[in-house]
């Protein structure tokens, strides 16, 4: 009579421990994926809404120095500073350059964000405008 060949119980429970420590790994690793992706279009949807005001900023209105503030939604919301750049050759110019400084700040659990936007952007002088001659 031969012996049964087969795997001891002391196999099977290192066999076991060995899989729970790979799959241990493989979840931890499957959840820092899920947060990166999940913090990744926080801030792609961050960046759309920046976009989407630094787009409107002097088109809607003409660019005034100064700081203002709003909402885009209830996560979303804005602060922005807009400063004439000033040097010595623009003091003749009818053409004024303005640098947009655009903060987006939201949530994301108990934490704070934010993400900074910077441009520039040309106005013409109203008062330029204005003493246009008409005909």
């Amino acid at each position: 009579m031969t012996p049964s060949r087969g795997f001891s119980l002391l196999e099977v429970i290192a066999a076991l421990l060995l899989l729970a420590i790979a799959f241990g790994a493989v979840m931890q690793v499957a959840g820092a994926s899920m947060h990166l992706t999940s913090r990744s279009t926080t801030l792609s949807r961050s960046t759309m809404w920046a976009d989407t005001k630094m787009e409107s900023v002097g088109y809607v209105a003409p660019l005034v120095a100064g700081t203002s503030e709003g909402r885009f939604d209830d996560t979303y919301r804005w602060s922005m500073t807009i400063a004439p750049v000033v040097d010595g050759t623009q003091a003749r110019s009818e053409l004024h350059l303005y640098r947009l400084e655009l903060d987006v700040l939201w949530r994301e659990g108990v934490t704070d964000r934010k993400a900074h936007f910077t441009t520039l952007r040309v106005q013409d002088e109203p008062h330029a405008r204005s003493m246009e001659p008409s005909s």
